[in-house]
Formats: C-alpha cells, structure tokens, sequence
C-alpha cells in the first residue's frame, strides 16, 4: 500500500461504512477502504468489473476476491465485517438495492463514500446524448439517490458521514472528458444543499477532488509528463487521498460540512 499501511485504531468501531467503487487494488476505492477498516468500521463495498474489463486499464487481475481478502487481513477486531456486491448504477433502481443490500447486513449505514465513477473520453465534437445521459446516470443521479436512500435509513445516531468525489473540472479545463466533468461538476455545486438537507440529522456531507491519482490507468510518458506538475515530483497516490476521507469520517470533522476540498499536493495544472 503507497504511503504506508493504514493506522490501526478504534475511532469509527461500531460504525458501518458503505464505499462504493471498489473494485481495483491500486484504486482509491480501496485505499479509502482499507484506511476505514483501520480505524474499525465494518465495509460493505460495491464494485461494477464490468466496467473496469471495457477500459483501457482493464479488471483487477485477481478479482474482487482478491481486495475482499487484503482487506479481512486489516481489521482490527473480530467483531468487523466485510461484504460486497456488483451493482451498476446505470440501473435507477441500483442505489436503492444497495443500500437496501447493506442494511440487511448490517442494520444500519452509518457512512457514505460515493467514490464509483463512469469515464468518459470525448471533446465537444465525440459528445453524444447516450454518453452523456450514461455519464450522469452513474456520476450523478446515482450518487444523489444514494444519499437519499442514506438519509432514509439513517436513524440519527451520531457520526452520519457522506463523502462525495469530484474531479478537477471546477478549477480548470478537461476539454478531452466533457461528459464525464459535466457529471462530475454537479457535485460540486450539490455539495452545500446536500449537507444543508442532512445538518438537522447530524449528517456532514463533503466532497473531494483528489486530482490527478496515480491508479495505473496511464501510460508511463504520460505519468511522468504530469508528475512534473506536481511540487513533489510524483502523481498522487490512493492512500493520499484515502487518509483525508478516513478524517472526514472520524469525528475529528464533525465541525466540518457542505465543503469540496482539494487535495492535490500542489498540482501546478497550467504549467
């Protein structure tokens, strides 16, 4: 694991996270994962590896099995579980399953990281009505349903999280990824709504943009032309932005709410 394994501990035991997107061992989804087991919270995870197989990065090669069992290793009691299930958020009714999925598991949900994403290539001239109907389906209609369902399943217990991910759209151009950073840009501007619906609950909702992350989905000329950008010398790495979303979740950010924060190392994006 980049950056080292994550911090043994107890500050979220007895809560229940529901991450979304795992489904790749170099993948944030993972990292936020593993850094969440750590601090003790019980997973239920959603992957989508068909999705993963029709890009150019291709399927985890040892599967979904293989993250289930890195993650059963990291856990920090016996009382700690983990499950999993495919879900495409391409289906309306798929963010309903899921956290009907993990309730049923668990009894209750008490934090939400909506890290799943559709990519999407294409400039104004590629744009299609189907790709851009799909790239909302998942990276936007999917993630508010979740939180609706989250809400309605959220009893008011103490430590409600919701984490959202973005990408870097709202601070500079991605005239290549259209569709997807049109998807993606809604978050942004949902973030203080969603966390003004939840405040009277106790929930914070936030967002992240963890800018460019090294998941090894580029090529090598590519990862070295865009580690130049950064003050360090080197991409992000998962584990990064993992250690802000585990914070996010601990009470230690109770205070914080309705923010999108950027945790890019300094990306120097127009040089």
């Amino acid at each position: 694991m980049t950056g080292g394994g994550p911090a043994s501990g107890t500050a979220l035991a007895g809560r229940v996270a529901l991450v979304t997107g795992v489904s790749r061992r170099v993948g944030i989804g993972a990292a936020v994962s593993r850094r969440l087991a750590g601090l003790g919270a019980a997973l239920f995870l959603t992957s989508w590896t068909a999705h993963d197989r029709e890009q150019p990065w291709g399927a985890d090669p040892g599967g979904v099995d293989a993250i289930l069992a890195e993650l059963r290793t990291t856990f920090v009691s016996p009382e700690q579980r983990v499950e999993q299930l495919e879900a495409d958020f391409m289906d309306p009714d798929a963010p309903d399953r899921v956290m009907a999925a993990a309730v049923e598991a668990f009894g209750h949900v008490d934090l939400l990281v909506c890290n799943h994403a559709r990519s999407s290539q294409g400039g104004l001239g590629q744009l299609t009505a189907a790709e851009l109907d799909a790239s909302f389906a998942v990276n936007t209609r999917a993630v508010l349903l979740l939180v609706q369902a989250f809400a309605a399943q959220h009893d008011g217990r103490p430590g409600g999280r919701v984490v959202l991910f973005t990408s870097g759209q709202h601070l500079g151009p991605m005239p290549s990824e259209l569709a997807y950073a049109t998807s993606k840009g809604a978050l942004v501007e949902v973030t203080a709504s969603l966390a003004d619906a939840l405040a009277d609950r106790g929930v914070t909702v936030n967002t992240v943009n963890p800018g460019p992350t090294d998941t090894d989905y580029v090529d090598q000329e590519t990862r070295e032309h865009v580690a130049g950008m950064f003050p360090a010398g080197r991409w992000g790495a998962p584990d990064d932005v993992a250690r802000l979303v585990a914070w996010l979740c601990t009470d230690d950010a109770s205070w914080v709410t309705g923010q999108v924060i950027n945790s890019e190392g300094g990306f120097r994006r127009f040089r």
